[in-house]
């Protein structure tokens, strides 16, 4: 048979697009011609297959070979189709059948030698073989990894000899058996380390409830990154398909080994970080830091910090929940449900208002500093919240403070009367689901409009205000949003411009 058909697959951004690879042998001067829109890595497979191919004890097939990686306006790049050419050469040229390659998938890099090296990516495609109904094929350092998309069948190989002699019938390969080693469970910091500050924890507790964005200022050493680090152990325990999709993020980001899978990721990018290495990007788009924080927590230390052009990037993704990274080749989407939650000092020294007049700011400088932030931003952060100086009395008792188990169990139980009722979690609500699910009494009603008109709120605020008092009433198993709801809704939302 001079014609063989493997299947692979590409990556695009968190998607894994099927690829055919088709090799044809014609007769004329021995060549090989790989066509396909393939890049650069993808090129030079050529030579490292050829080289595979003799040193694993096959003929290379002194014909006239043409590979074609289908559809043709896909890009292709890497060398995760080593190991699909290696295995159309040989089914072309009848050293291995061609009869078992229908049902397979095959991804990974060759060695020289025929040794299969791990390649990036491998949980989409994984999922993608799945949905296909066909089993995957993949270097033994990847097959833990593949094994998450539990109900797929993977075959782990160490070398092209394997899996050979796999569909020459001669060692037939055995479903890979996952150790479990990724879903083992890393517990997150418990919130009753730290000290005091109960009103930080209130906060903490009700972003955790409504998957509020929430905001942090005060003075160094108050605790905020402290308590920022707390937030993920309140979360809800993720899914199995959110779980896979921050998986598959991760996948396709880093060689690295998979990082607390079954759990929320907490990301916290320097404050030097630029535009693509937050929001994502590159000649070829890679996910940034608030696409690795999907599902999770994404916490910006020293907010004023960060460019103002890097920050005002955020504003897209924090109402949409994903953002789409354009090229002149191709546009792709990550997505970026996050958590935003952000710590600032009150001035440029830190110590605004502190009782032993440390503070040597002037006016001018605290508002370009604080002028940093713009107000589009900051409409977007639903709890505003001051965190004051506790006691340094290192020997002074304190009373153990919530633990995280109890909070979250507090914060379950609110997100399960959320999901019940509008299948979202509050601070995720459009608009008709407002106007459906936030319904105010008349008085009520006329006591916030009055209140907003007083701080000068934006409607976008006002309407978080809104999501924050249904939180509220959410924690108290109320069925309904009461004024005591709104006034403490009110406490977390600063006055704008007046």
């Amino acid at each position: 048979m001079s014609l063989a058909i493997v299947h692979s697959r590409a990556q695009v951004g968190v998607d894994a697009p099927s690829v055919t690879v088709e090799a044809h042998l014609a007769n004329g001067l021995p060549s090989m011609a790989l066509v396909g829109l393939p890049e650069t890595a993808v090129k030079e497979s050529k030579d490292r297959v050829r080289s595979a191919i003799l040193n694993a004890g096959f003929d290379f097939p002194p014909r006239r070979i043409t590979l074609n990686l289908a559809p043709a306006d896909l890009p292709k790049d890497g060398g995760r189709f080593d190991l699909a050419i290696a295995l159309g050469v040989l089914a072309a040229s009848g050293q291995v059948p061609a009869a078992g390659l229908e049902q397979l998938e095959c991804l990974g890099e060759l060695a020289l030698s025929g040794a299969v090296r791990p390649v990036q990516g491998v949980l989409p495609a994984a999922l993608a073989a799945r949905a296909a109904g066909r089993t995957l094929v993949v270097p033994r350092a990847n097959a833990e990894e593949a094994s998450l998309a539990s109900g797929l069948s993977v075959l782990a190989v160490e070398h092209l000899l394997q899996i050979a002699a796999h569909l020459s019938g001669q060692t037939p390969l055995l479903p890979y058996q996952a150790s479990g080693l990724l879903r083992e469970v890393q517990p997150y910091p418990d919130l009753a380390e730290v000290q005091g500050q109960l009103a930080a924890k209130r906060a903490l507790l009700i972003a955790a409830s409504g998957g509020h964005n929430l905001l942090f200022t005060g003075p160094p050493g108050t605790g905020k990154t402290l308590l920022a680090s707390r937030l993920p152990g309140l979360l809800p325990a993720l899914d199995e398909q959110e779980a896979l999709e921050v998986a598959a993020i991760q996948s396709v980001a880093s060689h690295a080994p998979l990082e607390r899978w079954p759990q929320r990721p907490f990301r916290q990018p320097h404050h030097s970080a630029s535009g693509p290495a937050l929001v994502g990007g590159g000649s070829r788009p890679q996910p940034g830091e608030i696409t690795l924080a999907h599902q999770g927590v994404l916490f910006l230390d020293e907010l004023p910090e960060f460019d103002r052009k890097v920050l005002e990037v955020l504003r897209e993704p924090l109402e949409s929940g994903f953002i789409v990274i354009a090229r002149a080749r191709d546009k792709v989407r990550f997505p970026a449900r996050f958590q935003l939650v952000a710590a600032m000092n009150p001035c440029p020294c830190g110590y605004l208002g502190d009782p032993a007049g440390r503070c040597r700011c002037t006016p001018e400088q605290i508002q370009r500093y604080r002028s940093k932030l713009s107000g589009p931003l900051l409409d977007r952060i639903d709890l505003h919240l001051t965190v004051a100086r506790e006691s340094t009395a290192l020997g002074a008792p304190t009373t153990p403070g919530q633990s995280s188990a109890s909070a979250a169990a507090e914060v379950a139980a609110a997100r399960q009367r959320q999901m019940a009722r509008q299948g979202c979690a509050n601070a995720f609500l459009d608009l008709p689901g407002l106007r459906q699910h936030c319904v105010l009494q008349v008085q009520d009603q006329h006591w916030l409009e009055q209140a907003c008109e007083r701080l000068n709120l934006s409607l976008r605020a006002a309407h978080r205000l809104l999501k924050v008092a249904r939180t509220l009433a959410d924690l108290e198993q109320a069925a309904d949003i009461a004024r005591s709801h709104l006034a403490e809704a009110l406490q977390y939302r600063p006055s704008q411009g007046g």
